[in-house]
Order: C-alpha cells, then sequence, then structure tokens
C-alpha cells in the first residue's frame, strides 16, 4: 500500500524540503548540545527484553550487573530495592545507549496500560532506522514481539520508505523505519539491521505546551514544527495504528527538536486533536515498567540546574553523586516535560 503519509515520521526526511514551519527561533542557549546519552527502560526480565537488540538488532552488551543504591535512591526507591541492569548500544557508537532495568522489591505497574499511541504522557517509544526491514518483522515475530500494524510502504516527495512499531515486553515500543531511497546521509552512524535510537516520541496534550518547554526551557533547536494540523489524504493503513476509516478526519501535529542539528538526539513531540485516550503523566517514574528516562550529558550539572532555575524552572531537583556504569563516578538531575517524561542532566566527576 503507498500513501502520503502523516508528518509524525518526517524524522526521516532529512533530506526534504520540509514546508509549513512555525517561528519557532529562540536566543535561549542550549543547555547541552550532545544528543542523550541512553534511555532507561525498566523491563520484569532484562533478558527477555535484550533478545530483540543482541539477536535482532546485533546490539553489543557493554555492562551488566547491580545498580548501585545511590542510583537507585536517586530514581526514588527506598532501601529495600535492588535492580540488576543491562547496558546495550549498536556497534561503534558512543551514544544512543540502552539501559534495561530489572527491579525488585517494589510493587510495579504499567507506565502506559495498553500503550495506545493517542494516550498521552511519559514516551511512547524509541525510534531507529532499518535495514531489510521484512527480515526484521520476520524475526520479531517469531521472538514474540508484535507490532501496531503490519509494515507499511509509504511515499513522501521523494522518498520511499517503510515502517513499523515493534511492541515487547512491558510496554516496550521501537518505532523502526527503513528508507529505500534516497539513501540516508553519509553522516549517519553506520548499522547492519537496525541503526543506535536516533529519536524519542512523546504523545503530548499540547504541541506549543511542550514545544515551549524545550526551545525556553532547554534551548533546544527546531527541526521540524508544521503550522497546520494534519490529516491523510486517502484512507489507508498507518503504522500508529488509527482506525482506517478515521485517518482522513482525525487531525495531528508534530514538532522535531534537538539540542544541535544533527541525525540523532532528537525528540519528538505528537499531539492527537481528536482521537481521546487515558493520560499516564503519573505514571513516568521507577519501578514501573516501561520508558522511564532519558539522559544528557553537560559540563556541569551544577550550572545546568542553575541555568535553569534563572530560566523559570518551578522545581529545585535534587543533585545526585552516584556511580554508574559504563560512566563512573557522576553528579545526576532530573526533570520532568510537561507530560511528565524524565528527562536527566549529568556531568562526570572530576
Amino acid at each position: 500500500m503507498k500513501t502520503i503519509f502523516t508528518v509524525i515520521i518526517i524524522t526521516v526526511f532529512q533530506s526534504l524540503s520540509l514546508r509549513a514551519y512555525a517561528d519557532t527561533s529562540t536566543t535561549v542557549k542550549p543547555i547541552t548540545t550532545n544528543p542523550w546519552q541512553e534511555v532507561v527502560v525498566s523491563t520484569y526480565d532484562i533478558d527477555e527484553a535484550a533478545r530483540f537488540f543482541l539477536e535482532i538488532a546485533e546490539y553489543e552488551m557493554i555492562w551488566r550487573g547491580e545498580e548501585d543504591k545511590a542510583f537507585l535512591n536517586h530514581l526514588g526507591l527506598d532501601k529495600n530495592t535492588t535492580a540488576q541492569s543491562m547496558v546495550l548500544k549498536a556497534k561503534g557508537t558512543k551514544f544512543g545507549y540502552i539501559r534495561l532495568i530489572e527491579i525488585k522489591g517494589q510493587k510495579q505497574t504499567p507506565i502506559r496500560p495498553g500503550a495506545r499511541p493517542w494516550d498521552t504522557g511519559c514516551y511512547t517509544s524509541i525510534m531507529m532506522r532499518a535495514s531489510n526491514l521484512e527480515q526484521i518483522y520476520d524475526d520479531a515475530i517469531r521472538m514474540s514481539w508484535w507490532t501496531e500494524t503490519p509494515v507499511t510502504d509509504l511515499e513522501f516527495g521523494p522518498s520511499k520508505l517503510k515502517i513499523v512499531i515493534f511492541k515487547g515486553p512491558q510496554g516496550l515500543q521501537i518505532e523502526a523505519y527503513e528508507r529505500l531511497s534516497p539513501p540516508l546521509p553519509e553522516s549517519f552512524p553506520k548499522f547492519d539491521r537496525l541503526s543506535l535510537p536516533f529519536n524519542i516520541m512523546q504523545t503530548v496534550k499540547n504541541r506549543e505546551n511542550s514545544r515551549k518547554f524545550f526551545i525556553d526551557m532547554l534551548g533546544f533547536d527546531t527541526f521540524f514544527y508544521g503550522n497546520e494540523p494534519t490529516v491523510a489524504k486517502e484512507a489507508a493503513q498507518m503504522p500508529l495504528g488509527i482506525p482506517i476509516n478515521l485517518t482522513t478526519t482525525s487531525r495531528y501535529q508534530a514538532g522535531i527538536l534537538y539540542p544541535q542539528k544533527s541525525e540523532v538526539g532528537r525528540v519528538e513531540l505528537v499531539e492527537f486533536m481528536d482521537l481521546e485516550g487515558e493520560d499516564y503523566a503519573a505514571n513516568c517514574h521507577a519501578p514501573n515498567f516501561g520508558i522511564l528516562s532519558i539522559k544528557f550529558p553537560v559540563a556541569s550539572a551544577k550550572l545546568a540546574k542553575q541555568e535553569l532555575i534563572n530560566r523559570g524552572l518551578s522545581d529545585n531537583p535534587e543533585i545526585s553523586k552516584i556511580t554508574i556504569a559504563p560512566y563512573g563516578d557522576i553528579n545526576i538531575f532530573s526533570i520532568k516535560t510537561p507530560d511528565g517524561a524524565n528527562i536527566e542532566f549529568y556531568s562526570i566527576e572530576k
């Protein structure tokens, strides 16, 4: 099936001439110019979750072990809690890591029960580029991962793509994009099957409020921000699972932001304007199951925190001194987006 798809997947079209940008200029300096270093995922069984990354994505395990009590305290967990973690990364990369954490000793519930794309709050999915997506799809299904829809063929301007959303253990979702043509930019990190995560998605209640947070508070730059809500031009299968008969009337709007212009380290905001779901913003915390946070490195956690307060951050987050593999001793603090998603900033202790 071929269709003009949504701006939701506009992240794959770096080379296109995009239309309808809002004025999102800012003079605020970015809190960080680095892509996010890792995404933290709480799962019941790290070995079960890791199979997808190790066997299908062909990632490397770079650390496995028991998390330090100070790190668990930073997550808001009590002294009776223990946790084992596994850190994975795409070969040849130094960021975009995935930390799978298995927490024991506290009651856990899903962050986003049912994981419907139009439910707001927290993070919805980790986004990767793919090669030979049809074979990856077959392998994932045999591994007991499921998908929101079959692999869908897409056309947008000169780009031809395939896309699917994989649904794994305890709400873990991976959006995989294969660009058939034109080729990806040479600057994008090389990969054989699935790339490092280049983006992470949030479904938000109000895109403009979220934009202000990332642009005015964090000083991020804009890759895409459409002026007008979008609907599909013809009824068709959509990877996000919107019913086919609603695809031409269900409006949505998206925004894609990053610390600086890059093919990686992006954050995507999607607001569904006509589909009403649950709001799970209050669930975005450990020990609950799902995507917990992303981490950005900064030169100084202390200075970054003070700058955010100077810009109007209402909270006064505590800076924790912890030891966490593979980074060593760090200072770290956490803030929340308007929809509850956790963003952590850390600096290496010297």
